[in-house]
């Protein structure tokens, strides 16, 4: 392990032939406020739990940074190292010296993706419809297919009125069923902003779609700034089943290869997969059902929309390899032509799922990551036994909205203070979920404190068993809430100030750009 500076890690960055990972291990509040334009968050709160999958080969050159080179870099520097990863490096300063080195912080999360959706906005001059034009249309009984192109769990929350949730990675799939032969009445895509709208719309006009087709400018954040209604817990989702020959596949295929990604065999990606000079990343782009019921073993569910919404929730390594699956090479190639305009050297597996069971390494290749066992599972007497304390390790803001009475919140970034306020001679019992939890023992074992146990929350059982749950809605405070990020965090929420701000810093990406960052993209 060692420490880089600014300005070598600038160059790597800039450096074609050379993967690298370069991992922020602040936690997500603190990531979201600034980091490089090509950080990826790996919170030290979960870091052994999330690092196999970010970062799959050992070998691949690393580089974390923390705030301001306080020596968390260095601790998580030494985990991944703990892990097997044979080449770390520790940012010199962290964000801050990157930032008085002269290279810009980026506020936000998924900026990359963010950006990438500006750009072809810019670029591509996708058609849009103001929210009055849309509402003037369903008011005065125009036709029009409005079609959130979100995914499901996030179109419950809110929605336009009179919208059908199709995810974006979906759409070539099952439009056609969707239109059931319209090929006249126009189709808006929207989302909560502006980046899926304007992916999905793109992806019709290429597609080749007869309709009119436009995006939803600014999304259900755009609706609510002009004064127009939401609903709510909508129910009206993409069909399941997809009559035959319907799919848009052929169109799919002749887009990717046009923008420069490839089908390839499955010998191919065995080849790849077996290769150690060089990551791999194998991603099943279908649904999550259709993932859980069939997906090939070692096959990671990445659904398409959300690959390109959100690269950096999966890919930590930049320039590696991306194999797309899906069950007809329908869904894939479109999602491949996308992550090529990004910059990735991308390609889809031909032949789809009928191919999948010649692949022989896929199977063989598991998470070499192995984490040490949890402390032994307790039930709700056992933690509440008034001898032992109970460390939370859930996310700040979900111990302020309820906790076991008695217990004290952490988190591992934080351990060097809050341990200065607790007696470690007492028996610890973990609460948290299995990812947190494993993290946080093995950072207290480091320190040479051993928990006697685990539980996990459960805080409807709790309550139901007669549990009383304490709720401290200044605790932690802000400052202390590092695991949340309050840049606009309530802008789904009727807040129309934050809404504004949200959508003035995603318009803005591109100018803070420099050479190098917008090389990124090969549009």
């Amino acid at each position: 392990m060692h420490a880089i500076s600014p300005g070598t890690l600038k160059r790597l960055l800039a450096d074609d032939g050379r993967e690298i990972a370069l991992l922020d291990i602040r936690e997500f509040g603190e990531y979201g406020m600034g980091h490089p334009f090509h950080a990826v968050n790996l919170p030290f709160s979960r870091l052994e739990a999330l690092a196999g999958g970010l970062v799959p080969r050992r070998t691949a050159p690393i580089v974390v940074l923390d705030d301001h080179g306080e020596g968390r870099g260095q601790r998580a520097a030494q985990c991944l190292a703990d892990l097997g990863y044979r080449d770390v490096a520790w940012l010199e300063g962290g964000a801050q010296g990157w930032q008085a080195a002269g290279y810009g912080l980026f506020a936000g999360v998924n900026v990359v993706s963010k950006t990438f959706g500006e750009l072809v906005h810019e670029h591509f001059h996708t058609p849009g419809v103001a929210a009055a034009t849309l509402d003037e249309w369903q008011r005065t009984g125009k036709p029009v297919h409005v079609i959130d192109g979100r995914p499901v769990a996030e179109y419950r929350k809110m929605n336009i009125p009179a919208s059908i949730c199709c995810p974006n990675g979906e759409l070539a799939k099952r439009l056609p069923t969707l239109l059931a032969g319209d090929t006249t009445t126009p189709v808006v895509i929207n989302c909560a902003g502006r980046t899926r709208s304007i992916i999905g719309a793109q992806t019709l006009r290429w597609l080749g779609i007869e309709n009119p087709v436009y995006a939803l400018e600014n999304g259900t954040q755009g609706w609510r700034l002009a004064g127009l209604s939401l609903e709510h817990d909508s129910r009206r989702d993409y069909p399941a089943e997809i009559a035959a020959g319907t799919e848009l596949g052929a169109a799919a295929r002749r887009l990717a290869e046009s923008g420069g990604a490839q089908a390839i065999d499955a010998a191919t990606l065995d080849a790849w997969l077996a290769d150690e000079t060089r990551t791999t990343y194998v991603f099943d782009v279908r649904t999550a059902e259709e993932h859980r019921r069939d997906a090939p073993a070692g096959a990671i569910h990445a659904p398409g929309g959300q690959l390109i919404q959100a690269t950096d929730h999966w890919v930590g390594v930049q320039r590696a390899r991306l194999v797309l699956l899906d069950d007809d090479e329908c869904r894939a190639p479109v999602v491949a032509h996308w992550l090529a305009l990004m910059g990735q050297e991308v390609a889809w597996l031909r032949g789809g799922s009928t191919h999948w069971p010649a692949l022989q390494n896929l199977s063989r290749r598991g998470d070499e990551t192995a984490l040490p066992m949890l402390p032994p599972a307790l039930d709700l007497a056992e933690a509440l036994d008034p001898a032992r304390l109970c460390l939370d390790a859930r996310p700040g803001m979900q111990y302020r909205a309820g906790h076991l009475p008695g217990a004290r919140w952490v988190n591992r970034a934080l351990l060097d203070e809050q341990l200065a306020e607790i007696d470690t001679r007492r028996d610890i019992v973990l609460v948290a979920d299995a990812e947190r939890a494993t993290c946080l023992a093995i950072e207290l074992a480091w320190r040479g404190i051993t928990p006697v146990g685990w539980l996990a929350p459960a805080l409807d059982d709790w309550q139901s068993s007669g549990v009383t749950l304490a709720r401290t809605p200044d605790e932690p405070d802000d400052a202390h809430c590092i695991d949340f990020l309050f840049f606009v965090h309530d802008r789904h929420d009727g807040n129309l100030e934050a809404s504004r701000r949200y959508l003035a810093w995603e318009t803005g990406l591109l100018e803070r750009l420099d050479a190098q960052e917008r090389a990124t993209f090969t549009i």
